[in-house]
């Protein structure tokens, strides 16, 4: 996987995390450094195991399935794309609870760092096909994520949560977009 293909996924990984720091920065109304950098550490964290262990899972599936394995990381990416634009176009849930101040509780920040990573663990299972270095994507995904949830702490009250959906939706696009080029380079490769 080349570097900007890295990039563009650990990128569009942390949009869902950007998505909802933006929402709690908002909610919060003025966050402190200490809870923005708590955040950006708790999603880093997390959004950085969840695709070793889809990574895993799909490396003890591997043997069986290798040669539709390009069918399935497209059909994992597209649906973890598709799911992200609708989660954009559909916008906040209501009785979600991003407006309350309860949101900066740990509990709830360790469910919803879970909750925005599980898309990252379908990836994982994907990239296990593409013989790539799940350590370096891992990282380069946790490291993004902890940047870009961090960062939408701080810009939630000064955007709301509007951009952070516009956010989430072009991730959702370049999901689809990275599925896509994985299976055209299988097909014509």
């Amino acid at each position: 996987m080349s570097f900007f293909a890295v990039v563009v996924l650990a990128f569009s990984m942390s949009m869902d995390a950007f998505a909802v720091s933006v929402g709690r920065g908002a909610a919060l109304g003025r966050p402190r450094l200490i809870e923005t950098i708590r955040t950006g550490v708790v999603f880093g964290i997390v959004e950085a195991i969840t695709p070793i262990i889809g990574w895993a899972a799909g490396i003890a599936a591997a043997r069986y399935i290798s040669a539709v394995d390009h069918w399935i990381a497209f059909g994992l990416l597209g649906a973890v794309g598709v799911n992200m634009l609708y989660a954009a176009i559909r916008g906040p849930e209501e009785g979600r609870g991003d407006s309350n101040p309860a949101m900066s509780s740990f509990a709830v920040l360790m469910a919803t760092a879970i909750g925005t990573s599980l898309d990252a663990m379908a990836v994982g299972v994907s990239l296990a096909f593409l013989q790539v270095n799940i350590v370096i994507i891992a990282f380069a995904i946790g490291a993004a994520t902890f940047l870009m949830s961090s960062g939408g702490m701080l810009l939630g009250r000064l955007i709301g949560a509007r951009f952070g959906r516009i956010a989430e939706a072009v991730a959702g696009l370049a999901l689809i977009g990275l599925g896509s080029s994985i299976l055209h380079e299988h097909l014509l490769g």
